[in-house]
This record gives structure tokens, sequence and C-alpha cells, in this order.
């Protein structure tokens, strides 16, 4: 008799087969539908509190995953794929995730059928093939520099979100925002999103959200006697302390006498005096220092009429290096005047109860966009919903292709891929086509269920149009009827459908490739937490 081998640690689990896809699907689509009921202009939003007692409050796709901290491996892919999202086109976080749960759930059901996972992959891919070659031919070529088109399709990344109560305004000061950044290198357009800057400010109403032609900094001046006002402003950017440089090296000075003392202080004094005379050379009456500004600096520059600024970000220095035309100095022994930049003005203003600092050129290539809201919750929200908003309007003018929403475009794709899969394809591969596009039927069915409408009637319509050639057929939830959701001036980036569809497809291959999970039960030895998979492997709250 052959003795039992056992090949690991009694405190591991393993998990294989059928039951490994069975819990993996299952997690991953627990994922999907905790965000579905968010997607859209009705769709509701998600009150998440952590331990401390923080509060946030959106319905924004990754905002939502990242806070709720999710712990089972099958369940963290569905948090990248709103991640990938976020970073590749900045908008579209939700649909991507619902789809990735829906094409899992009609997985399973082809896994029933005994398909296998490899079969259901193969077939995955070639949809997703054929759905971008749909997406392209359909697409609308369109002008990245009118401003009626870029207002409508920021227009309809708000919509949905608490920020829509300010709609117009925040459509015409992210469109601004982006135009004034966006510049030509050989032949292309060029926009950097870094040199958009949000600041968020409580008070006032969402109204009040403005943009600002250069840089705000939530900084103040370093002594009271300062200018509040300097126009026609020289900048000077520091990346070195205005201060007394302490030894490199441990040093220990012996001062024997009053005098002594008196020296070093009339010394270091005269280090700082000569620095600010070499400011004053340069012809600068605003700095704006990376590191510290002693005292004895700031009583110079004050009294030499000159606004001066410390400890501001790295980041922040880019920025106002491109809003001024200044460059960065390191040393200001070395420096000439031509590293002076020009602003129209540099003023300390209140803005809420706090001073901040306005930065303002005549033509920056940074922007600042200052959020107002009547609550730190309400201010949050509107950042996420402008972020979304520059990221979806970039990803226009990066392609310059659009399609319809409301779910349009995915419906058409549904219909065309069906098309495709009975004329092109046979078997197997043909039925996981097929059932690929009846998942991304997903997206108008979730549109119409958040809006209160027949999900089923309404499906059923829009199938019905779009045989009939309407493609750009799609939900209006606020009619809760079907039309035509391009003259209704709800668009898309093509750049943001795209992308859903690829990582979707992305992670739901991935997560069936998965036949065996081998997990610890415990964590290390006297910790005495359980492992995130329950007895048998399942996975626990």
């Amino acid at each position: 008799m052959v003795d039992q081998i056992r090949i690991l640690p009694q405190e591991y689990s393993r998990i294989i087969g059928r039951d490994a896809q069975r819990i993996n699907i299952l997690a991953a689509r627990l994922v999907a539908e905790a965000v579905r009921t968010t997607l859209g202009p009705k769709g509701m939003d998600k009150m998440l509190v952590d331990s401390l007692g923080d509060i946030v409050i959106t319905n924004d796709g990754v905002t939502i995953l990242e806070e709720m901290e999710i712990q089972h491996p099958a369940a963290k892919m569905m948090v990248e794929v709103a991640k990938t999202q976020e970073q590749e086109v900045g908008d579209g976080t939700t649909t991507a995730v619902v789809l990735a749960g829906e094409f899992l759930k009609h997985a399973e059901e082809l896994l029933d059928q005994n398909i296998h996972p490899t079969i259901i992959c193969r077939g995955f891919r070639l949809a997703e093939k054929e759905a971008e070659n749909i997406l392209r031919s359909i697409a609308v070529k369109i002008d990245v520099r009118d401003r009626n088109t870029l207002k409508k399709i920021v227009s309809t990344v708000i919509t949905g979100k608490s920020a829509e109560t300010a709609l117009d305004k925040l459509a015409d000061v992210v469109v601004d925002a982006v135009l004034s950044v966006m510049r030509e290198e050989a032949g292309r357009i060029v926009i950097n999103k870094d040199d958009i800057k949000l600041v968020k400010k409580a008070g006032g109403s969402t109204e009040d959200t403005e943009l600002i032609k250069g840089i705000v900094l939530d900084k103040e001046k370093v002594h009271p006697n300062m200018p509040d006002r300097v126009e026609n402003a020289k900048v000077l950017l520091l990346d070195e302390a205005l201060e007394v440089k302490e030894p490199e090296i441990d040093t220990k000075f012996q001062l024997t006498s009053p005098e002594q003392i008196e020296e070093v202080l009339r010394r270091e004094e005269e280090m700082i005096r000569k620095k600010v005379e070499k400011i004053k050379e340069l012809g600068a009456n605003v700095v704006f220092c990376q590191k510290g500004i002693d005292d004895m600096a700031q009583y110079y520059l004050a009294k030499a009429g000159i606004l001066a600024v410390r400890r501001v970000k790295k980041s922040d220095m880019e920025r106002l290096s491109k809003a001024t035309g200044a460059k960065i100095v390191t040393s200001l022994e070395d420096a000439k005047p031509n590293v002076i930049g020009h602003a129209e003005l540099v003023e300390q203003k209140k803005v809420g109860d706090e001073n901040m600092i306005f930065v303002i050129s005549k033509d920056p290539k940074s922007v600042t966009i200052l959020i107002r809201g009547g609550t730190e919750h309400v201010v949050d929200e509107t950042e996420r919903a402008i972020e979304d908003a520059v990221g979806a309007l970039i990803s226009l003018i990066k392609d310059g292709y659009v399609v319809a929403g409301g779910g349009a475009a995915e419906m058409e794709l549904a219909n065309k891929l069906d098309e495709i899969a009975e004329e092109r394809y046979s078997g197997k591969e043909q039925l996981v086509i097929k059932s690929f596009a009846k998942s991304l039927e997903i997206i108008p069915k979730t549109l119409a269920e958040n809006a209160g409408l027949d999900a089923v009637e309404i499906v059923a319509k829009l199938r019905s149009e779009h045989q009939k050639g309407n493609k750009w057929a799609g939900v209006d939830v606020f009619k809760g009827d079907v039309v035509d959701m391009f003259e209704k001036g709800v668009i898309e980036p093509l750049m943001v459908k795209l992308q859903a569809i690829k990582s979707a497809t992305e992670a739901a291959i991935m997560i069936l490739r998965i036949d065996d999970v081998i997990a610890a039960t415990k964590l290390e030895k006297g910790k005495g937490e359980e492992s995130k998979f329950g007895e048998g492997g399942e996975f626990s709250e």
C-alpha cells in the first residue's frame, strides 16, 4: 500500500477545477453587482465608511472599489480593471467592471454546458477583436477644437453625478482648462493631464468653481509686511533654502566671548543679506521657494518689498515654471537674469477661511481649477467628476472619434456581433461569440433598471431599432424611451468604449483560466488571523 503524499503544508487549502472557477467567478460578479447600481444618469451613490469613521459618498466606480478594501484575489482583478480604465482613459470605470461581471456570468453558463474554458477564452478574444473593428467602423470623426462637441462629452460624463447641479458651469470650466493647455508638437495635439491642477476648497457652492489662468497655491506669504498684490510680477523659482547652511558633518564651535557670538551672528546675517541682494539684482519681486526661508531672510525680503512663499511642492514648482516661464534655480549664486519668469498678477486672497496665493499669467501652459462646494463631501465628488471629464476629453482629443452613449454603442455591437457570429463562425466558437454579444446588452439594461424603467421592454425595443439600422438608438432615461442619442448630444469618446471592452475581456479571460487556487488558511504564526478563504476554500467576509 502506497503512503499518502502531501506536497503542501497542513495549513494550506487548495481548490481545484470547476470549484475554483465557480468561486472566482462568483467573487468577481459580486464586485460588479456592487457598482452596477451607480451606472448612468440615474445611478445611485454609495456611502463608504472606514474604521476611523471617515465617510466617502460617491458613484465613481474606481473610488468605490478602492475604498471597499477588497481581499479576494479574483475580486481584486476587477479592481485592477477599474484602475486601468481610470489611468488609460479617465472614464468608464463602472462600465468596464459591469461588462467583466456579465462576461463571466455568461461564461459560467457556457461552462455548465461543458464547453472548455480555453474555447471560451479563444471565443472571447475573437469577439473582442470583432467588437473593436465594429466600433471603429461606426465611430464618427469630430473637430477636437469644437467647443460645443467638447461640452457634450463633458456633460455626458458629469450627468448622473452630484456635480451635475452646476453642469453648464463645470462643462465650460473643464473645456476651457483643456483647451488652455493643448499644444501641437510635430503636427499632433498633445495634452499633459498634470498641467491641469485641481485645488479643493469647501465653501460657497459648486457654481463658484472657476478656472484660474495660472496656478493657485494653498499657501500664504511668509511675512505680514510683504505685499499682498504684485502686478507685472517678476518670478523667481528657488530650489535652495534661504537660510544659513548647516555644516554637512558634525561640527563643534567653541565660543569664549560675547564678541565671538556677535561676530557669528553678524556673519550669518551678512550671508542672508547677500542672498536677498542677489534676488534684487536678478530683478525678482516674487519668490517661490521649495525649501525653507528663515526669519532673517523674511525680514530682508519684506524690507525689499518682495513677496515670498516657502515650502512649495516640487510638482507645483514645475507647474509654476510652465505658467510663468521661469526656470527653477538650484544655486542662487550662479543664477542669471534669464531665469526670471513673468506673471500678470501674483496675489494673496482669502478663499473660505484660508489665504491662498494666485499666480495669474496671460498665456499659461499650466492652469488651475479651483473647486468649491457646500461641504467637503460635495467638493470631493465634484473633483472626481472633473477628473473623469478631463480624462475623457484628453482621450477624445488623442483619437478624435466619438460614439453615442446611452447604451447605443453597446447595443449596436451586440446586434452586429450576433450577425457576424451567424455568418463567419460555427460550432462552439459561434456560441461563445453570441454569448459575448448578449453580455453587452447589460449596459442599456442597467441604465433602464437604474432609472426605474421596464428593462425587458426597453432592451427589446432597442434591439428592434438597431435591427432596423438605427445604430445610435439608446436609452433616454429622462423620457423613459428609446431615442437617437447622437441627436440628443449624448456622446462618448471611442477610446473609452474600446478600453472598457478590452479591459473587461482580459479580466474575464484571466479569471476563467484559473483552475487551481492554493491559499494559506492562516497568516504568519502568532497573528491568529484567518484567511479570506473560509472552510473548504470558500470566500468569507
